[in-house]
């Protein structure tokens, strides 16, 4: 079977709620009534009426004496008004009844208690009016008023205002029974020992997490291999108990996707291929009267479809809108290309820079689940835009409250391991604040500098010159931008190549033999001006260098790249290759440096950060990693 469209998001949920409503599917689940306290977050299914008045009675509402307001009249500070306690007053605790005939409350601190033989007075110096300091009967609650509509999602509050107006158990939809069911041959248990092909399936938990966040009641069912027969006997026994069964994995149009035979053969397939992305191979239908979604198994395609399409479903079942995620208007960092005819959900990283909020693209592979993880917000490029140049202006809907997105310091520039450790160490002492890093490379981090795009950048390009690192670049890029440069590492740069080696890469020089493949960094990052540089100082045209054009963001990158086999060396830091248990050949000792433009150098959102970076507690975690010298770390090398 091959995609019968690629239809636009509206259309085909659409086409798909029309047939469900046909065959009543789409109808508000069944109601159950529940104990008040096990209902929170729960939807009701019918209007709660109060039973009784809150309060029942009329109420003291402090500490005091009860008494009739008529009798207090003419009570003044030069002419006190004694009453007889027990006959014009009595003494009443918060909460306690008004004594019949009495309507208001002189508190206990302002009466003056006197005895003289058995008899009891108190003496008051200002009168009262008629009901002060009292709760009247129905201050809060009116029997037969409406303490909470139908349809309406429970919160603590709700709760005691239910039980308050006399009820013991309130009446909310069923939540909407969910299963997921996660195929094929390669998936394996988390904690399993891995093989080469193995996948750990991980999607239900975070399908199943995200359901649950929503109300449902997940059910996550065992994995199943590709197998036709074993799929659709699992997809049937899933049918006879829940509302809606999705299907991960085997969506698309392969040899072993078998999603939409079995959805056709059971029922229906009323969408199969959505024009977005990530989430393409999607499958809308229903089998036995049920809702059934088939959805991609790459983990971002599975989360951004899950979201549209069965949130929305599970809140019509129990009477709710889709409330919509809060949206900000951000500021693009780079330059972003979107195939025409989809739309495009891009995962972004956000903080406010000066007056704007920026965003960051995140990786945009649909298997790259910590996009996801450091994503601050979704940008909707539409379907008929061919993307976004760096400046425009994006909507983002948040993922983050808005207050974190304003303590978030924003890093764009080059990658190091010890920017993930110091976004770690930030948290740890200043909760309220976060570390973003973009890994552009460091001539990209100076230009985003500019543009006023971030705090900071860290960098390392090296003037050939000079031999001094930055200060050129400064002054050709940022000509206008007063900037201190913070020390922060020097970093030995060499060849991250295989355990012990095999092919005996020692030299720059070793680059360009046929049987050795190689794996660059990607322009403008410091790591490629420095190996540019060192290639022609030796004479070495990159045209030989089998792998020169394939470019990674980050050391980690090139350093998973050789351990995977697809290179057989690649220019990176001692800490990455360390981090991969990969051997290195030391080659160069570079300067990797914050850039901060002054403004931010001196604020309050920084001063944390700064604190940490000059602390001994950092600087010990960072000589832990290896391949660092840390003697100038916090110390201003040069400033404008």
């Amino acid at each position: 079977m091959t995609y019968l469209h690629d239809i636009p998001l509206d259309e085909a949920v659409a086409a798909w709620h029309a047939a469900l409503d046909g065959m009543g599917a789409l109808r508000k689940l069944p109601a159950e009534s529940l104990p008040i306290a096990a209902a929170n977050g729960r939807v009701t299914a019918a209007p709660v009426w109060a039973r009784i008045s809150v309060p029942h009675y009329h109420a003291a509402a402090m500490d005091g004496y009860a008494v009739r307001a008529a009798d207090t009249v003419g009570a003044t500070l030069t002419r006190p008004l004694r009453l007889a306690v027990g006959e014009q007053a009595a003494y009443v605790d918060t909460g306690d009844p008004l004594p019949a005939g009495c309507d208001a409350v002189i508190p206990i601190e302002e009466a003056q208690k006197l005895a003289e033989g058995a008899a009891i007075e108190i003496e008051i110096l200002a009168a009262v009016t008629p009901w002060k300091h009292v709760r009247v009967m129905g201050e809060d609650i009116v029997a037969t008023e409406l303490v909470v509509p139908a349809n309406h999602r429970l919160r603590p509050q709700d709760l005691g205002a239910i039980a308050g107006s006399g009820h013991t158990h309130v009446h909310v939809y069923r939540p909407p029974r969910i299963a997921i069911l996660p195929t094929g041959s390669e998936l394996v248990a988390p904690g399993s020992d891995l093989k080469p092909g193995d996948i750990i399936e991980f999607n239900s938990i975070v399908l199943g997490a995200m359901a649950e966040e929503w109300g449902a009641a997940v059910s996550r069912l065992p994995m199943i291999a590709d197998d036709y027969e074993s799929i659709k006997k699992a997809v049937l026994a899933a049918l006879d108990d829940h509302d809606l069964v999705v299907i991960n994995a085997g969506s698309s149009a392969g040899s072993e996707d078998f999603t939409a035979r079995i959805v056709a053969e059971l029922g229906e397939v009323i969408v199969h291929g959505l024009a977005i992305r990530p989430g393409h191979p999607c499958i809308l239908g229903h089998a036995h009267g049920k809702p059934v979604i088939g959805i991609p198994g790459y983990p971002v395609s599975a989360m951004v479809t899950f979201d549209l399409l069965a949130r929305p479903l599970l809140q019509q079942w129990t009477g709710q809108n889709v409330a919509p995620r809060p949206t900000v208007q951000a500021t693009i960092t780079r330059k972003v290309l979107s195939p025409m005819g989809q739309d495009e959900y891009m995962r972004v990283t956000l903080g406010r820079v000066g007056e704007r909020v920026v965003a960051t693209p995140l990786s945009r592979g649909a298997g790259v689940i910590m996009s996801m993880v450091r994503a601050d917000g979704m940008a909707h490029i539409p379907r008929f835009s061919e993307g976004l140049n760096a400046g425009d202006a994006v909507s983002v809907e948040l993922l983050r409250p808005t207050h974190v997105i304003d303590q978030t310091i924003v890093h764009l520039g080059s990658h190091d391991l010890t920017l993930d450790l110091l976004a770690d160490q930030l948290r740890r002492e200043r909760p309220d604040r976060s570390l973003s890093s973009g890994n552009v490379g460091s001539l990209s981090g100076l230009l985003a500098l500019r543009r006023g795009e971030a705090h900071l950048a860290g960098s390392h390009l090296l003037d050939e010159e000079t031999g001094e690192y930055n200060r050129s670049y400064i002054r050709r890029y940022l000509p206008d931008v007063p900037v201190v440069i913070l020390g922060f590492v020097g970093r030995t740069q060499g060849l991250i190549v295989p355990p012990g080696n095999p092919k005996g890469i020692s030299e720059l020089a070793h680059l360009t033999r046929p049987d050795v493949i190689f794996v660059n960094r990607q322009r403008g990052a410091g790591t490629r001006v420095l190996l540019d540089y060192k290639l022609r100082q030796l004479g070495l045209d990159p045209a030989v260098i089998q792998g020169y054009d394939r470019m990674e963001f980050t050391h980690l990158a090139v350093a998973a790249a050789v351990q995977s086999g697809a290179a057989d060396c690649g220019l990176g830091i001692l800490a990455a290759a360390r981090a991969l248990h990969l051997d290195f050949v030391p080659l160069f000792e570079e300067q990797y440096q914050l850039i901060i433009p002054r403004q931010y150098y001196e604020s309050e959102l920084l001063a944390p950060l700064l604190a940490i970076i000059r602390g001994e507690g950092f600087r010990q975690a960072v000589s832990a990693l290896g391949g660092y010298d840390v003697s100038g770390m916090g110390e201003v090398v040069w400033e404008n």
